[in-house]
């Protein structure tokens, strides 16, 4: 199967061929050696370690392959030994593999302990913040993987206690820095919501590279403002790991994501460790890995609980029902929903954190209509639907994907006429948007309209979609 971890014995680390390889990091001979061994195509040893087919031929043609990141993919995903890793350049992971990574239950003797300090998170971020903004093909390669969530997640539970976060740097941080930080990512995040995540990307990774790296790596800071400063470099990225996801870039989108939950950990901040774990499940069930999805969805759950912010444990239990029902399991998404009306009524809204405001009853009521329908329950589907719409106007995307909604309802029940009236709302709104997400909605309330072809309000509706997102492929 595609998504099976590759199986190499771990003698055969000990080859010299092997050595050498690693050595000299070609990892396009040891990929070509893999392919051998195993048997594996270009797209199973993609798969495993996380890169587009593509990109593993251009490897194997001679490629060379330097960006450690991507390094750490390749040695995660072929399960190679610490002397395998060390040859390679590598820290070693001083731990045995785990035993089954699809589950996120904390604190189990054989999941592995993070090797990482905050100080290698820094580095690996200010490497992707970097890449990212000189667009680095090497970055453009890496695929999604239900593996790069889920050990992040099982290191979220499994690391120690961080060390101290101070730094002898040449300049002073202090909470100005920390509060313009915070100041530009509640515009980014304004903007995100009015205008898609391809919008303002490209300006966030710059700001991410050019401002909030040199305050990491050559700032001097103690432990109080080291964690408030990491917290809110965690913020911004998981902006921009939010908008990378939003506009299709899901493998950055997933670096992006990892990393911030790898700085909030470091930052000892819960509330913003549950938000990030939160939006890796909603990605990890969008893009059809529902068991992630449900995994990340608990454990956001139990982050959730531990900060003691009842919104917070609301958007879990959502998280969770929408992965239940994408998987048909109705019962135990009613059960999720239910509790997820019970964290809501509990919640005190007065302390909630900037970054948590979008989430209210519009969007709780979107995520109830989202389960219903894909359980097949289109009354209270359409219930729902139609009380999203009831939201602040300032979310123009989030309006955009309440109104697919809406007329995916309608088309699931066999009104292909007030599908294509609200779809065509939809689609005004989505001209004014560059995000991905939203086109696919559009594209999907095509395809659902596509036994009624033949009405003048299909024909319609199709035409002015390809006129505008251009002809369906």
């Amino acid at each position: 199967m595609l998504l099976d971890p590759l199986r190499i014995p771990e003698d055969a680390w000990s080859h010299g061929e092997v050595l050498t390889a690693l050595a000299v990091r070609d990892i396009g001979r040891l990929f070509r050696w893999i392919a051998s061994l195993t048997g594996a195509s270009q797209s199973r040893i993609g798969a495993a370690v996380g890169l587009e087919q593509g990109y593993v031929s251009r490897i194997m043609a001679g490629r060379k392959v330097t960006s450690i990141d991507v390094l750490e993919r390749i040695a995660d995903g072929c399960g190679m030994p610490d002397r395998a890793r060390t040859t390679m350049g590598l820290a070693p992971r001083q731990a045995a593999p785990p035993a089954d990574p699809g589950r996120l239950t904390p604190g189990r003797p054989s999941e592995p302990p993070a090797s990482r300090t905050w100080q290698d998170d820094v580095r690996s971020a200010a490497e992707l913040w970097r890449g990212d903004v000189n667009r680095r093909d090497v970055l453009r390669q890496v695929a999604f993987s239900s593996a790069g969530s889920t050990l992040p997640a099982l290191r979220w539970f499994t690391a120690p206690d961080p060390a101290p976060v101070t730094q002898p740097g040449r300049d002073a941080v202090g909470q100005p820095q920390i509060d313009t930080i915070r100041a530009m990512t509640a515009t980014y995040r304004g903007l995100d919501n009015q205008y898609g995540g391809g919008h303002a990307r490209d300006t966030v990774a710059r700001y991410l590279h050019q401002e909030v790296t040199p305050l990491l790596t050559d700032g001097r800071y103690d432990h109080p403002i080291g964690q408030r400063l990491l917290s809110a470099a965690a913020e911004l990225a998981q902006l921009a790991g939010w908008q990378a996801y939003d506009t299709a870039e899901h493998g950055i989108a997933q670096r992006y994501l990892t990393l911030a939950l790898d700085f909030a950990h470091a930052a000892g901040d819960n509330g913003l460790g549950a938000e990030i774990l939160a939006a890796m499940s909603h990605q990890a069930t969008y893009l059809g890995h529902t068991t992630t999805g449900l995994d990340l969805a608990r454990a956001a759950g139990r982050t959730a609980r531990r900060a003691g912010i009842a919104v917070l444990v609301a958007e879990a239990h959502v998280m969770e029902a929408h992965a239940l029902a994408q998987a048909r399991d109705e019962r135990a998404c009613a059960v999720a929903l239910h509790r997820a009306e019970q964290a809501l009524d509990r919640a005190d809204r007065s302390a909630d954190p900037q970054w948590l405001s979008y989430f209210d009853e519009a969007y709780l009521a979107a995520k109830f209509g989202h389960c219903f329908l894909a359980l097949g329950r289109n009354t209270h589907a359409e219930r729902f639907a139609a009380r999203s719409l009831r939201m602040d106007n300032r979310y123009v995307r989030g309006r955009a994907f309440n109104l697919a909604l809406l007329a995916s309802v309608h088309a699931q029940q066999g009104e292909p006429d007030r599908a294509c009236a609200i779809g065509a709302e939809a689609l005004t709104l989505t001209t004014q948007l560059r995000s991905a997400r939203a086109v696919r909605y559009l594209r999907d309330l095509q395809g659902q309209l596509a036994p009624h072809r033949r009405l003048p309000a299909v024909r319609h509706f199709t035409s002015r979609v390809d006129a505008t997102l251009g002809p369906r492929r």
